[in-house]
């Protein structure tokens, strides 16, 4: 994998992380184009700490409050929206994992991400706000993201969908996904770092490997507030069309054995 391979991938990982379009998926079809099959596990962990970085320096603030004020009722929220997650990654690792290698189902999980943007699009006018939010909100919004380990359902996405069912407004919608994905992307590191220290990863120099890891976090750190301050006038639908025209093209190219 080169240096300008490694910095695209980056981009892609950074910006599709925050966008409700999903990650994995698009870093499985970058790959996939660059001819990088073989280049996954090692190159995801590092790609995801990038991220992880992005969210963390993004919401530094609330994470020092967080860590001053460890039983808060943000904790507990976080801790009760990440639960779902947890215990579905866990049960389900390796039928997941086989899903992802393969690739024989992103089309359809792409389609599926756009279907749910575009019934939350409609859920415009949400007033509730993060000091209204319950710990059933929290699970509720934590069971959508627990579907978001197939690998092309955006975690973003369902987690900001599930949000405005809830009738939150869509800032506040935003702000509580993205403080959500801090544990759930810590927890994906940690679930890939016990296979990478096994020794169950790819051979990749180290320059590509950083290059990709700093893009991604740089990136990373962009999507999120750009997503913020779209939220606030702009629809999901268009992230919606997006995703579903690109599942519907993967789904024919599929069929016809080119991708």
């Amino acid at each position: 994998m080169s240096s300008i391979e490694a910095f695209i991938l980056g981009i892609i990982q950074g910006l599709t992380e925050f966008l409700p379009i999903s990650s994995t998926g698009h870093l499985y079809i970058g790959r996939h184009l660059f001819g990088l099959d073989e280049a996954g596990l090692l190159l995801d962990t590092l790609m995801h700490i990038g991220t992880l970085l992005a969210v963390f320096v993004f919401y530094q603030n609330e994470w020092k409050q967080l860590i001053k004020k460890p039983f808060s009722k943000l904790t507990l929220l976080l801790v009760v929206g990440t639960l779902p997650a947890v215990v579905v990654g866990l049960l389900f690792k390796d039928f997941f994992d086989a899903i992802s290698v393969s690739g024989k189902t992103i089309g359809w999980e792409f389609i599926f991400t756009g279907i749910i943007l575009f019934i939350a699009d409609k859920k415009r006018k949400g007033t509730k706000t993060m000091e209204e939010l319950t710990w059933k909100d929290a699970l509720f919004i934590g069971s959508f993201q627990a579907l978001a380990i197939f690998p092309a359902v955006s975690r973003s996405g369902l987690t900001i969908a599930a949000a405005l069912f809830k009738g939150m407004e869509r800032k506040s919608a935003a702000y509580f996904s993205f403080l959500l994905s801090t544990p759930a992307i810590l927890g994906g590191i940690i679930l890939q770092g016990k296979d990478v220290l096994g020794g169950k990863v790819e051979q990749i120099s180290f320059f590509p490997l950083f290059i990709g890891t700093l893009a991604s976090a740089l990136f990373g750190y962009l999507a999120i507030n750009w997503m913020i301050n779209l939220l606030k006038k702009q629809s999901l639908n268009v992230f919606g069309y997006y995703v579903v025209i690109l599942g519907v093209s993967i789904v024919i190219l599929q069929y016809l054995h080119v991708f």
